[in-house]
């Protein structure tokens, strides 16, 4: 992969980034997406923020070998401390992590974040974790995507702060409130893949010789309950 060839996860957080966007991309590593956007001039500006040394020495490679110093800064900081007020970001990108990194990402940052931007998230893992935090600070989910690649599910979670209390069902907390109403091939088989991963743990955990954790295995069967009853509604 390179900023000519996205791979389809970040060619779908890539679609979410609105058109002149001045966006911060955290934990860039190659700096991939933000050259991607600058080429195909969807983006006026973008800081490309990384944590580590190695990862940020890749993003200057790949931003100096394409000429875009000038519109891309790289960045060696944690988290959001990469934005400056001056640099007017709009739209906040992280992609690539679990849900539970990206949540404590913006949670440290909140002082950096003024409100105005939409943040385009694209947890590994943890999403439930992930949506709580976001309803709890009045992050309204504007949209949702789910995409199937290299073996990986991945979901794309686009929020903007809005001044009102945001409510979301234990149900779209945990499968997403666009995703549980789209239904789509790949939510579909995500979640039966689910299902079948907690059927072979029940199973693992009923060959105890001893003592059976009854109640775990109660627990994942409420799990694969509350799975049956979202794809069949």
């Amino acid at each position: 992969m390179d900023s000519n060839h996205l791979s389809d996860r970040l060619k779908k957080v890539a679609s979410y980034v609105p058109l002149n966007s001045r966006m911060a991309d955290i934990g860039s590593d190659h700096a991939y997406l933000p050259v991607y956007l600058a080429k195909n001039n969807k983006i006026s500006f973008a800081v490309a923020g990384e944590v580590a040394k190695g990862p940020l020495e890749n993003a200057e490679h790949e931003i100096n070998l394409e000429k875009l110093d000038d519109i891309i800064l790289p960045r060696l900081a944690d988290g959001l401390d990469a934005i400056k007020l001056s640099d007017n970001i709009n739209c906040i990108t992280i992609a690539g992590m679990g849900g539970t990194l990206i949540r404590d990402i913006l949670k440290r940052g909140q002082n950096k974040l003024s409100g105005k931007e939409k943040l385009v998230l694209q947890p590994n893992v943890g999403e439930f974790i992930l949506r709580l935090w976001l309803m709890n600070n009045e992050y309204k989910i504007t949209n949702e995507d789910i995409i199937r690649e290299d073996g990986h599910t991945y979901e794309i979670i686009v929020a903007e702060k809005v001044n009102e209390n945001i409510h979301y069902s234990d149900d779209e907390l945990q499968f997403g409130p666009f995703l549980i109403k789209e239904q789509s091939q790949v939510f579909i088989d995500k979640w039966c893949n689910e299902k079948i991963r907690m059927r072979e743990v029940i199973n693992q955990m009923n060959q105890a010789k001893k003592h059976r954790p009854i109640y775990r295995i109660n627990a994942i069967e409420d799990k694969i309950s509350k799975i049956d009853e979202v794809l069949n509604k």
